[in-house]
């Protein structure tokens, strides 16, 4: 009895690509598909025409240096005072607004504070700018 010998002429050597393909382009679609659906909020900020640096000629100027003094009308007043002196200020002016000068150092709660009292003082016409 002879024994048979098997031969195989085609041997698979390569890796299949095809499912790794079909990957990578389900992912493809995913991503562009989600991309559409994302949406950024951001607050937009409408700036006069004034440069930056420069303080507003209409405006009732409040100043918080590093240490957290709060300056207003070039007199330094606790931060509780700020109010009364705002609606003292805007009494005078009520056409100026109110611009907040923080230094880059103050601390956000004073800035936040400050913003509160002269929110309360009834003045809606807020600008910050920061110094150094």
């Amino acid at each position: 009895m002879r024994l048979r010998r098997h031969f195989h002429t085609e041997e698979s050597t390569g890796i299949d690509l095809a499912p790794m393909l079909d990957f990578v382009l389900n992912l493809l679609i995913f991503f562009i598909i989600t991309a559409v659906f994302t949406k950024e909020l951001a607050i937009q900020v409408e700036r006069s025409g004034a440069v930056a640096g420069q303080k507003e000629s209409g405006s009732i100027i409040i100043s918080i240096s590093a240490e957290g003094e709060v300056t207003v009308d070039n007199r330094v007043v606790d931060v509780r005072a700020v109010r009364a002196n705002v609606e003292r200020l805007h009494a005078l002016k009520p056409d100026y607004g109110v611009m907040v000068v923080a230094n880059q150092e103050a601390q956000t709660g004073v800035l936040v504070q400050v913003a509160d009292q002269v929110r309360q003082g009834g003045v809606d016409n807020i600008s910050f700018s920061t110094s150094e």
